[in-house]
């Protein structure tokens, strides 16, 4: 219908042009959305104040001019002038009562669009180190990252997840060396752990691994080990002193043996992280290697690309890319003068693999913490030619966890953090997706547990849920009373009252909202809907009789019942939440 009325004002502003009754040309931006009061139409267009300028006329005069010359349909009751300069649209009934069988035609698919015409896009999200499981504050990442992936399919783009693996930095060899350390005592070495270490009980789960499969093959003295490592805080400098224990790892047991250890931490930790994300409903395309980048050269690759192009200067025996050419804040290193790649070479040349891969828009879900990494990473795409729009970076603010009223404190590195397995286990995997993605992914998010644990209307995903569960429980009545519901033929001009006309108004707006949500990267906006939605068929339930003698009555609300059931599973399906038949 949006379409259409859009159509509609298009042509008119056409006929005027070739009447000279408005300047030709103005370039019209037709905006058409569905109107706020019922009073005032069901779509409305604010065409006129936004061209009233170019045209040389007051809004209110440009708006008569476009209704006078806007044809009669069918499916249009009537247009009509509103305030400084609104056109306001009412559609037929018969029109709008059509969107229920749209809906229980299409089924799954009532949403889905053309949009994105098949066009290539990569989501990549999450990305957490795997130093350790997944935790609270990786979830709303996964949540969100997941969602906008389904939507951005559903309108009609051809998208690939991609979890980047950060299997090459100082932290992995922080809990590559923790693990030996933990080794280490179970081969009966005193150690005196490193403050700057990974503490978790999954350490000792995989140093138990190791010892276990290896016995004492990795074991050395512990006063070996320590030999010449500097002093680890309070009195020392903590960050010196992991460093120093890294280099000794390396160097006592050799490269090929530091690489056993290093690959099970690794491996053992992408294993649960990739096993948590299945139970959370996230299943990744490419699990894309950090270490591959060096591998396969193409590290040395971008940073030869960007010195061909004349971006790259040597200063202290160091390779600077000239990042302030392109707009940030200081130029960057991407070789230290060691010969060793920094890890922003590596941001770069991931990047420009990503383009070479042949994806037309790469979206990057970020912690808001990685707000400063935006200009340089965009900076050098725009070095080695490509065009740096392309690439979107959404920031997620950190989800804080409450209970009785107060915030769990967590620490990753001491390993003091509520896991992603633990919130799904206790909160169930509906109530977890839905939370996460309640809110603008900007802003941060308390999560309360208790609320997410509660079975009535005040928890969100249960009030939803339980709308889609009445329905189906009429159903049921129905069929026990061996009434056959003709949903399908249903004399829908029977929907008469002001619940059934909001509910039928509501359902024509979901293609819109979830194109909005899509194109927008706001998946809240799905469920600002929905609970728009919920809200008014609970309101409509309770005051009205569905099952009634009346046949055609019964048939008319039933079909309207059975649309606001599709149309609640499919929004739900794209947060990854389920609609169950029974509460």
């Amino acid at each position: 219908m949006k379409q259409i009325i859009n159509d509609l004002i298009a042509q008119a502003l056409r006929e005027l042009e070739q009447s000279s009754q408005i300047p030709s040309e103005l370039g019209a931006h037709i905006q058409v959305t569905p109107a706020r009061d019922p009073g005032q139409g069901d779509f409305a267009s604010n065409v006129a104040l936004t061209l009233a300028k170019a045209a040389g006329m007051p809004p209110r005069a440009l708006a008569e001019l476009i209704v006078g010359q806007i044809s009669a349909i069918d499916t249009i009751e009537k247009v009509e002038v509103a305030g400084p300069g609104f056109i306001n649209f009412f559609v037929a009934s018969a029109t709008s009562h059509s969107i229920i069988r749209d809906v229980l035609e299409q089924g799954d698919d009532f949403g889905r669009s053309s949009h994105g015409q098949g066009g290539k896009i990569q989501v990549e999200y999450v990305s957490a180190n795997p130093t350790g499981p997944l935790h609270v504050g990786h979830g709303r990442g996964a949540a969100i990252g997941a969602t906008l992936a389904n939507l951005l399919n559903f309108v009609g783009y051809e998208v690939q997840q991609e979890y980047y693996v950060n299997d090459a930095g100082r932290q992995m060899h922080i809990l590559g060396t923790s693990v030996w350390l933990r080794y280490l005592e179970l081969c009966g070495e005193s150690v005196t752990f490193p403050s700057n270490g990974y503490q978790g009980d999954y350490v000792w789960d995989i140093a138990a691994t190791l010892h276990r499969e290896n016995d004492a093959r990795f074991q050395k003295p512990v006063a070996e080990v320590m030999a010449e490592v500097s002093e680890d805080a309070p009195a020392g400098d903590k960050e010196k002193h992991i460093d120093d224990l890294i280099e000794k790892a390396q160097t006592l047991l050799g490269e090929n043996e530091y690489r056993i250890v290093f690959d099970l931490a690794l491996v053992t930790l992408v294993d649960v992280i990739r096993n948590d994300l299945h139970a959370f409903g996230v299943d990744f395309d490419c699990w894309f290697s950090e270490r591959s980048l060096s591998d396969d050269g193409l590290i040395d690759q971008a940073i030869q690309r960007l010195q061909d192009s004349g971006n790259v200067y040597e200063q202290d025996g160091a390779q600077w890319f000239r990042s302030t050419d392109f707009g940030d804040e200081k130029d960057r290193v991407v070789r230290r003068e060691n010969g060793q790649t920094t890890y922003f070479a590596s941001d770069i040349a991931y990047h420009m693999n990503k383009f070479d891969r042949g994806f037309g828009r790469v979206i990057n879900i970020w912690g808001a913490d990685h707000h400063g990494y935006i200009p340089r990473v965009k900076a050098s795409l725009t070095a080695l030619g490509y065009d740096a729009d392309n690439l979107e970076v959404e920031l997620v603010q950190f989800a804080n966890l409450f209970e009785n009223g107060n915030k769990i404190s967590m620490s990753t590195r001491s390993g003091e953090f509520v896991t992603l397995r633990q919130l799904r286990e206790d909160v169930g995997l509906d109530a977890a997706r839905f939370f996460y993605v309640m809110r603008k992914t900007e802003q941060h998010m308390d999560f309360d547990l208790d609320l997410a644990r509660e079975q009535s209307n005040d928890n969100p995903v249960y009030y939803l849920q339980y709308a889609h569960a009445r329905i189906c429980s009429v159903r049921r009545q129905c069929a026990e009373k061996g009434i056959s519901l003709v949903t399908g033929e249903a004399n829908l001009e029977r929907l008469e009252n002001t619940h059934e006309q909001a509910l039928v108004k509501q359902l024509s707006i979901f293609p819109e909202r979830v194109e909005a949500a899509a194109l927008r990267r706001e998946p809240h906006l799905v469920v600002n809907y929905l609970r728009e939605l919920a809200n008014l068929f609970h309101s409509w339930y309770n005051a009205h009789q569905f099952i009634v003698d009346d046949v055609e009555l019964r048939d008319a609300r039933m079909a309207l019942a059975s649309a606001i059931s599709q149309v609640l599973r499919n929004g739900l399906k794209l947060m990854g939440v389920s609609a169950p038949e029974t509460m």
